[in-house]
């Protein structure tokens, strides 16, 4: 079992967690109809597999942590997995960065991540998490629709003029609590109409 606590100043070093490869293996096709989201698979052929590893971030804990809040997954006092979630002005709060150490994958740790995250998301008032994964990273995206989140929008634009082109992205949410109705931030207080 890991051990999951938010990352303080003398653990700063924490939020450090190099990136990782990770399988292209096919790809998530969001659709949008009458209201509703669905998705297909597309899995890619033998010869299109491969993997991919986003470059190193270079965070610094200082100037993050004015609008953001680390969470660390740890094994033995080691740091194996990281989220890092940022305050906004929505009332979704956003997962801006998740990842795991290989060797620690699919055992449980991100999920874990995930479960911290909410339990914080609502002490904070947020009334969920969202965050985003490219269409081809479609490990990603099932991750995140077997951990409670939902598909919520499609970005086809973010990546036009990048060596990234012709991938999209695609918006999870989490839901803290039912949907269907605005729940105000402060509890309003009615005054007494004017006689």
């Amino acid at each position: 079992m890991f051990g999951i606590r938010q990352i303080d100043k003398m653990h700063q070093q924490d939020i450090l967690l190099e990136n990782e490869p990770f399988p292209l293996w096919g790809r998530m096709i969001p659709s949008y109809e009458k209201e509703k989201w669905s998705y297909s698979i597309v899995k890619f052929g033998r010869q299109d597999t491969g993997e991919m590893c986003f470059p190193n971030e270079n965070y610094d804990f200082d100037s993050m942590s004015r609008n953001s809040t680390f969470i660390g997954a740890y094994d033995n006092g080691k740091c194996i997995g990281l989220a890092i979630l940022r305050d906004g002005f929505l009332r979704y709060w956003y997962l801006y960065d998740l990842k795991v150490k290989q060797d620690y994958r699919r055992q449980g740790a991100a999920s874990m991540l995930i479960e911290k995250a909410k339990e914080l998301a609502a002490k904070k008032g947020y009334l969920g998490i969202y965050t985003q994964a490219q269409d081809n990273n479609l490990s990603a995206c099932l991750f995140y629709l077997n951990n409670g989140f939902r598909i919520g929008g499609l970005d086809t634009e973010i990546y036009n003029g990048t060596n990234q082109e012709g991938k999209a992205d695609i918006l999870f949410y989490l839901d803290l609590l039912p949907r269907g109705g605005f729940v105000p931030p402060v509890a309003a207080v009615e005054k007494d109409p004017a006689p």
